[in-house]
């Protein structure tokens, strides 16, 4: 395969990212979910914030979102992350809620739908999987020069991918109970027909394709549907990356957006020097998928070397030699290096919700917690 060219204006340092966090909402001093996302936006999305800030509903009334602006750094990242919590805690207060990143629910409680035409069609069309829907992801987009990088970005990544996703492994409840697995949010997710690991592409034509019979078999209604675990972004020049379950703490937001960026930026480059993407099967990455899921970092990972489990510590730091040239020419090593380590010591959200269950067994305790996380 021949070498490609470098595109302009995104090769190196400066390749822009930007965050995307879907948050729960909780009373403030219950602490149990309410649904007042409409109270907080209003029942039009809100005008962009001075800051850039996007603040909007979600499908269900007891979660929102907030996107970030476009950063070329870490440290600009982590800002905007944590200027991103501040708007959208102050707005959830003055309606009396506040704003959480958990990735699922914790309360034996059912969400109520945002009674928007696109929310019923949902419901008309996907029953339950809609109705019992409270999930809050982490949504990364990265800067890429067209749809040829693109898609050769997604090509090149989708081995990766369950690695982010079991370092943001955040959601062991739904609705009351322990489920035994750390991101539960990506079980639940995974029910909708176009979600979870895509086919190896080639072609933007191909993309294209494939994006098509989605659509044309009714398995979506629009291209916003189609939930890929990474996909090229309807209204953006980006590759939009989906897997994650929302972190605990900002500085875990900050670290997966940059791993993410460093992830497409090394893609980028094997693509222009002609290396070919690995030809792992939908089938492969499903269970990789399933293994981050199950565990997050509480036991074994997929190696995307071998194919096989091996300690999640090992394959972590896999992912940190993959990317490693990127992150130091970015100037990130030290940042996204001490970052993943301090998540294999002290746990993922999914290890530090379950810490804070145990004492009492007390929902509140889970909550409680996370909200001093969110906010810390």
């Amino acid at each position: 395969m021949p070498p490609h060219p470098a595109p302009a204006g995104t090769d190196g340092p400066g390749r822009t990212f930007g965050v995307e966090e879907e948050l729960l909402l909780v009373d403030a001093g219950t602490l149990e979910p309410v649904a007042l996302s409409r109270g907080v936006v209003g029942d039009q999305d809100r005008p962009p914030e001075p800051s850039g800030h996007r603040i909007s509903t979600e499908l269900q009334q007891e979660q929102i979102e907030v996107a970030g602006p476009p950063v070329t750094g870490v440290a600009d990242q982590l800002a905007v992350i944590r200027q991103g919590r501040t708007l959208v805690d102050a707005a959830a207060r003055r309606a009396g809620a506040r704003a959480v990143a958990l990735a699922s629910p914790v309360f034996p409680d059912r969400p109520h739908l945002v009674p928007r035409p696109r929310y019923r069609w949902l419901r008309e069309r996907y029953g339950a999987v809609a109705d019992e829907q409270l999930t809050c992801g982490l949504h990364v987009h990265v800067g890429i020069s067209g749809p040829d990088e693109g898609v050769a970005v997604l090509d090149r990544i989708r081995g990766w991918l369950p690695v982010l996703l079991g370092l943001s492994a955040n959601s062991p409840f739904w609705y009351g109970l322990d489920t035994g697995y750390g991101s539960y949010r990506y079980q639940t997710w995974t029910r909708w027909p176009t979600a979870g690991p895509d086919e190896l592409l080639g072609t933007p034509g191909e993309y294209e394709r494939r994006c098509e019979a989605l659509l044309r078999a009714g398995a979506a209604l629009d291209r916003g549907m189609l939930y890929f675990d990474a996909r090229l972004s309807a209204r953006y020049p980006t590759v939009e990356i989906r897997i994650a379950d929302v972190c605990l703490e900002a500085e875990h937001t900050a670290a997966l957006a940059a791993l993410a960026r460093a992830l497409v930026e090394t893609a980028a480059g094997q693509w222009r020097a002609g290396v070919p993407a690995p030809r792992t099967g939908v089938g492969q990455l499903r269970a990789w998928s399933w293994q981050a899921s199950a565990a997050g970092l509480d036991g074994a990972l997929v190696s995307p070397a071998s194919g096989a489990p091996a300690p999640a510590a090992d394959v972590v730091a896999e992912l940190l030699e993959h990317v490693r040239p990127a992150l130091e020419e970015l100037g990130e090593q030290d940042f996204v290096t001490g970052v993943a380590a301090d998540v294999l010591r002290e746990g993922t959200g999914a290890r530090r919700q379950r810490e804070a269950w145990a004492a009492r067994q007390d929902p509140h305790d889970v909550v409680r917690s996370a909200v001093e996380a969110t906010h810390r």
